[in-house]
């Protein structure tokens, strides 16, 4: 693994370039990403999701919930604005992944939209439902998120819909997610690639990284997971730190 990068430069990491639509899928630390970028990103900022989430998560921005075009411009003229198409209980509704691809389209509204397009139940791997994910049309950066504590550990317990990751992964959801098995899971049509627009272009994150002789079973484990998306796939990682986490790209 390269030397860290603060998570504050996960823009750089991740090579976003000036206008980016840009759609989150996959495990746990998505919200987390996704408000990362809506702090890194130079220029005007949309946050929002295409499913759920949370309704306290805001990370400082604004909601705002199903706004008109003027109330959208005024917002993004005072920085980030974070997106709902409406509250309901403790969460935050999606919009239309239509709105999404208005809004990007619209060069004078903003730079940058930001999509939660997934859920995973806090879970850190998963395999996506026939209605899952909800990715934009004009997204151009698709980030498939995964949390490094679910490599080794027996499939049923850490994954949301288990069922269908150890199908992918051609395995019982009783035995272990071997690095191969979560490659193959992130790879496949109907895995980490489901959804993703043709011109989109592909990052595999993995999120709690430790720290090199912190865990190093978990380390040995991520970089052979590493070993099997490369060079065909492009990977970053979040590593694990006393400081909170640091992106560090292979």
């Amino acid at each position: 693994m390269s030397a860290p990068i603060p998570l504050d430069r996960v823009v750089h990491a991740l090579k976003v370039q000036p206008r980016e639509c840009i759609a989150l899928t996959g495990g746990g630390g998505k919200t987390t990403t996704l408000f990362a970028l809506a702090h890194g990103l130079r220029g005007r900022v949309i946050a929002t999701t295409t499913t759920k989430m949370g309704a306290r998560q805001t990370s400082g921005l604004t909601p705002l919930t199903d706004p008109s075009r003027i109330e959208l411009s005024i917002a993004l003229s005072s920085g980030p604005a974070l997106v709902n198409a409406g509250i309901r209980d403790t969460k935050a509704l999606g919009v239309q992944p239509r709105s999404c691809d208005v809004w990007f389209a619209d060069v004078d509204l903003c730079d940058y939209v930001v999509i939660e397009a997934d859920g995973a139940r806090t879970r850190p791997f998963k395999a996506p439902a026939p209605h899952e994910p909800v990715i934009p049309s004009l997204t151009t950066l698709a980030i498939s998120i995964i949390g490094a504590d679910a490599l080794g550990r027996v499939i049923a317990d850490q994954c949301q819909r288990p069922m269908r990751v150890a199908a992918l992964a051609g395995c019982s959801p009783y035995e272990r997610l071997e690095p191969e098995r979560a490659a193959r899971v992130v790879r496949h049509e109907r895995g980490g690639g489901k959804g993703v627009p043709p011109n989109a272009r592909r990052v595999v994150m993995i999120t709690k990284v430790p720290i090199s002789g912190d865990d190093l079973v978990t380390a040995q484990l991520v970089d052979e997971f590493v070993a099997h998306l490369t060079p065909h796939v492009e990977v970053i990682a979040i590593e694990r730190s006393a400081h909170g986490y640091r992106a560090a790209p292979w």
